[in-house]
């Protein structure tokens, strides 16, 4: 799980629910965004988990040994 993009990948999949909450409640926008963010967290909160661990594995004490050792792993699959 090297950083792919996927805080991009998230803004548009983000986007486009938004807006599809908006179009089915157009009357009430509190209902819009309740849906939306009932996905939008559970989706973010694992991503989050994710970016913890590469930011971890770059940035933590065992830098950079803890990354090397990951895409060792990687790369032996």
């Amino acid at each position: 799980m090297p950083p792919a993009g996927e805080g991009a990948n998230l803004a548009m999949l983000d986007a486009a629910e938004l807006g599809e909450a908006i179009a089915a409640n157009p009357d009430n926008i509190e209902r819009a965004l309740t849906a939306y963010e009932e996905r939008m967290f559970t989706r973010s909160e694992a991503e989050y988990a994710d970016a913890l661990e590469i930011l971890d594995l770059c940035l933590g004490e065992r830098a950079p040994y803890g990354l090397i050792e990951f895409f060792g792993r990687a790369t032996a699959m």
